[in-house]
């Protein structure tokens, strides 16, 4: 499907957040309940991330990164991730590549080259948007915002669940301690860092399970769409 140019008429909801947020779960339902396009930027990122780090390439070279980003070999289909045809659905998930997307996300020259890809996967059917700039910067004129919050315990607490790691052991520590890095990065870098456009949603999932916090955003569409 043909994409649209930008801007476009902003059939967009942007849901923006810190790493563990459930962003990307949340977004990921409620387009499929409007039945639109998903976009996952962090998945770019991290594609990015570990697309470098197979070639070896320095940390701190940031237009070689840069250059990497824009030619990214990455399909997604059916609900998998290849690159370069290698499946790596699972491994971007990684803390590590997590760390490293971060790193690059800070480089103005990767993240432009990855804007224009993003700006991509709007189409006629509409696009749920989930990542740090999605309101900010990749798509401003979005008719609905959102940015997703929650403390650090709780989003470790959720990420430990998943990974099967007890709330007791060096592991969960570790999670925590990451995700409170990760942060700080996100918040005090240089180029988009994360933080709530002016006329976002805010939305704290602390107390909140994955259906309330879908329901809430839907509820927060059907006033815009009255």
């Amino acid at each position: 499907m043909s994409t649209l140019p930008f801007p476009h008429s902003t059939k967009v909801i942007a849901i923006d957040g810190p790493s563990a947020s459930g962003k990307g779960t949340i977004a990921a339902r409620i387009a499929s309940i409007l039945n639109r396009d998903y976009l996952d930027s962090g998945a770019l990122y991290r594609l990015t991330a570990l697309f470098a780090q197979q070639r070896q390439i320095d940390w701190t070279n940031e237009e070689q990164i840069a250059q990497l980003a824009a030619a990214l070999p990455v399909i997604f289909i059916e609900g998998k991730i290849l690159l370069n045809d290698l499946d790596v659905t699972h491994i971007i998930r990684s803390e590590e590549v997590g760390m490293n997307a971060s790193k690059i996300a800070v480089y103005p020259l990767v993240r432009a080259a990855l804007l224009q890809r993003q700006r991509g996967f709007l189409t006629a059917r509409g696009l749920v948007a989930d990542g740090r700039d999605m309101a900010s910067v990749v798509f401003p004129s979005a008719e609905l915002k959102i940015f997703l919050t929650a403390s650090a315990q709780i989003r470790a607490e959720r990420r430990a669940l998943q990974l099967g790691i007890s709330v007791n052991s060096d592991e969960f520590k570790q999670i925590l301690a990451d995700i409170e890095k990760r942060d700080t990065a996100d918040r005090t870098r240089l180029v988009a860092p994360l933080q709530p456009v002016a006329d976002a949603h805010i939305l704290d999932t602390s107390s909140l399970n994955i259906e309330e916090s879908v329901q809430k955003i839907l509820d927060w569409y059907q006033i815009i769409e009255k």
